[in-house]
């Protein structure tokens, strides 16, 4: 009898930690289904107001590079150069207003398979290492920061070029993206005009020019700009180096913005107006990133990102629960 009574409340227990675990699965996959890509990141959360198109910034061409993903940027790598062909992102007015502070994290690309570059190739070579997708451009995630400072987001590039008019033209992309809000960018070096001379043991080449592909596809004016510029110092005005995207096509050898239909790619490509583009230099008043701090996002991002985060923080939860109420019931029925 005792027995008897002993497997009715073992059975019993039983019964609830299943009826638990079926509410708790119920749960966790409503929170899944409301971020059917998986948990939410910074990232992501930008690409949720419906203003973005998904991989339209990035190109196409014949290289034989590896494509690698980072937080907030895609490149592809070219071995015999040590230095990726094209860096691809999505620029927002609100990725420029982020508040991360700048790293300094210089190290290789562990995800590059053949291996990138070395510090040891910069070093005392008298050359930068040159951002391609600048810092400032991910202050919005401390991932995406940390990640701008791979080697392989990097190229050797002239100090006064570095530091002088390639800085310039990075600070006026971020006010092309704080006045469209959304822009979409390609930037590299030129290697199709080699050889080249080498910096380091790996022989890291050191390109002579320098692009930028700028798409704006919101309207009213669907618009793209593009710049090539030499690896060295000027005090020319950044306008005179303005190109369509059909130029800068032609001597990189690559096919930007192959996603755009083939009416939109013909127009916008084809033709480059400068008065619709702002050149101001983007500045903050003061902070961490470079000499600029962040405004506020506008409430959309912000309630974005909050939704965002009480999404992700119940997901972690049910996860931690389900996990324990498993071992629960596997140490029961043992």
């Amino acid at each position: 009898m005792k027995k008897k009574r002993t497997n009715t409340k073992k059975h019993s227990k039983l019964k609830k930690l299943l009826l638990t675990l079926l509410i708790l699965s119920a749960i966790l996959l409503v929170a899944i289904l409301l971020t059917p890509d998986g948990p939410v990141t910074a990232e992501a959360a930008f690409s949720q107001q419906g203003q973005i198109i998904e991989g339209l910034e990035i190109p196409k061409s014949d290289f034989n590079g590896q494509i690698v993903k980072h937080t907030g940027y895609t490149l592809c790598y070219s071995e015999t150069d040590e230095q990726p062909y094209w860096v691809a992102y999505t620029l927002t007015k609100d990725k420029i207003n982020g508040s991360i502070s700048r790293q300094d994290n210089f190290r290789p690309d562990p995800a590059i398979t053949t291996q990138s570059a070395a510090l040891s190739d910069y070093r005392g070579s008298g050359y930068d290492r040159g951002h391609l997708i600048p810092a400032a451009d991910l202050c919005y995630s401390t991932e995406a920061m940390d990640d701008s400072f791979f080697l392989s987001n990097m190229s050797p590039q002239a100090p006064q070029f570095n530091r002088g008019i390639w800085a310039d033209l990075e600070a006026t992309v971020r006010n092309f993206a704080e006045n469209e809000e959304v822009i979409y960018v390609v930037t590299g070096p030129i290697l199709t005009d080699g050889p080249y001379e080498t910096i380091g043991k790996n022989e890291v080449s050191i390109p002579k020019y320098y692009y930028k592909a700028i798409l704006d596809y919101s309207e009213p004016e669907l618009k793209a700009i593009g710049f090539i510029l030499p690896n060295e110092g000027s005090n020319a005005d950044i306008k005179s180096f303005a190109l369509t995207i059909d130029d800068v096509e032609k001597m990189s050898g690559i096919d930007f913005f192959p996603l755009l239909n083939d009416a939109d790619e013909n127009k916008i490509e084809a033709s480059v107006d400068t008065a619709l583009w702002d050149f101001e230099k983007f500045y903050r008043s003061s902070g961490s990133v470079g000499n600029t701090a962040a405004e506020p996002n506008d409430s959309a991002t912000s309630e974005v990102s909050i939704k965002a985060d009480i999404i992700v923080t119940i997901q972690n939860i049910l996860y931690d629960i389900f996990g324990e109420l498993r071992k629960e019931i596997l140490s029961f029925l043992k």
